[in-house]
Formats: C-alpha cells, sequence, structure tokens
C-alpha cells in the first residue's frame, strides 16, 4: 500500500506498529509491512513491531533506550547506561561504538537492542517510577562518574546542577532504599551541599553501616565525602 510506504519514509528512522496505521485496513497494512521487510525497507524485530534504520558509519542504527521503553508496555524500562549515560546528561560529548542499557528486566529481546548492545539487567523495581534523566543520573553515581570526560570539580558542579533541579532529589531518594551503600552515601553527601532538609539526609545516614567506608570515585571531591565515609578525598 501506497499510503503506508509514504508515511514511514517521510518519518524516517522510528519504531513501528500496526496500531500506528489504525485509521487503514489492517489486512492491508500487515501486507504493506511485510512487503516493505521483504525488500529491506524495515526490519520486523517482534511480533507486529518493525524499525526503519538509519545508516551510521558503525552500520545500521539501532532503537533508543527511549524508543523501546515506549514500545510496549510487556517490555520492562530501559535507560541508558555507562557512556550513553554520561553523554545524555551532559557529562562527555563521546558515543560509546556498542550501545549500553540498564534495564529491570532479566533480558532484553536481542533482536530489539542488537547483538552487540551491552545490558545491565537487575536493576530495581522501583527504576520504573524514574524518568530517563533521573534513572541515568543513578546509573552515573554507581560509577562513581567514571565516564565523565570533564575534571573531578567540573563533573562535580554538573551534578550539583542536575540535582538542584526541582523535585529531582526528592525522587531519587525514594528509590535510594534499593540502591547500594555507595550510592546512598554520595546521594547524601550532595543532599547535604544543596541544603536538604535535615529528616531526608538522617534517613541516608542511617541506612549506612557506621563502620563502612565507600569508593565515591570522581565524587570524593565534594565537600562533605569525607563525613559520608568516602574512602579519601582526592
Amino acid at each position: 500500500m501506497g499510503l503506508v510506504r509514504r508515511r514511514i519514509e517521510r518519518a524516517g528512522e522510528r519504531l513501528w506498529r500496526l496500531d500506528d496505521f489504525g485509521d487503514l485496513p489492517f489486512s492491508a497494512v500487515a501486507q504493506a509491512l511485510s512487503r516493505l521487510t521483504r525488500e529491506g525497507a524495515l526490519e520486523r524485530l517482534s511480533k507486529g513491531v518493525y524499525y526503519r534504520s538509519r545508516p551510521t558509519r558503525f552500520g545500521k542504527s539501532l532503537p533508543s533506550p527511549a524508543a523501546i521503553q515506549k514500545l510496549t508496555p510487556r517490555h520492562k524500562t530501559v535507560f541508558p547506561s555507562g557512556t550513553a549515560a554520561a553523554n545524555f546528561l551532559g557529562f562527555t560529548t563521546q558515543t560509546a561504538r556498542r550501545s549500553e542499557v540498564a534495564t529491570s528486566a532479566l533480558s532484553l529481546p536481542r533482536k530489539l537492542i542488537g547483538s552487540e548492545t551491552v545490558v545491565h539487567t537487575r536493576r530495581p523495581e522501583a527504576w520504573a517510577s524514574l524518568s530517563e534523566t533521573d534513572a541515568a543520573l543513578l546509573d552515573f553515581l554507581r560509577r562513581g562518574g567514571k565516564n565523565s570526560e570533564l575534571s573531578p570539580t567540573e563533573t562535580i558542579a554538573r551534578t550539583v546542577e542536575l540535582f538542584s533541579e526541582k523535585g529531582r532529589f526528592e525522587r531519587l531518594l525514594r528509590v535510594a532504599d534499593s540502591e547500594p551503600p555507595r550510592v546512598r552515601a554520595i546521594l547524601g553527601a550532595i543532599g547535604a551541599q544543596i541544603g536538604k532538609k535535615p529528616a531526608a539526609i538522617r534517613r541516608l545516614r542511617a541506612s549506612l553501616n557506621p563502620f563502612s567506608k565507600y569508593d565515591f570515585g570522581l565524587f570524593s571531591g565534594l565537600p562533605g565525602a569525607k563525613q559520608w565515609q568516602a574512602k579519601g578525598n582526592r
């Protein structure tokens, strides 16, 4: 069907579902999508789900984490991770050759994300309530900021800027219990620096083993890192 082809060609790179053509006869749309797949204009990812890629220097593009997340409620939440998360948050301009995502699922369909994609599974179910930015920021904290190409001072300044957005600290505090102790300690140091309520700070403090020390990575330069049991200031 020419109308289906024209819509797909005009839209460029994106995911398509049969539901996207609800104004057209179902059987005709299904036949058109099958024909476009045979011609190589589309790739069938799963039942009723198709993807139109674009060429890149590394080969055909893959669906973004945000696109996969919106694909269908059957799939668990998917977020950028590693270098992709750092790039998304403005800590680096680098783009990793191998895509990297995090999910609360046990696995993700390889046909959806590509065989080369690095997948970090079993993220807490609490992440499902987070925005892409909030989850990417948690991923960045989990790694101690190691994917940043900024200096430690600039990395901390950018992180504080992100946490200064209204409501962000409180949203991440709500899921903090499911995070590793190091992340809770870094959250506490950031919260103390930006002047969050003492009750919230006490809650994070009480969740930590007072005899443990944590590797803060680039965040060891936070003013209150030592008080939050960082292994050592840089």
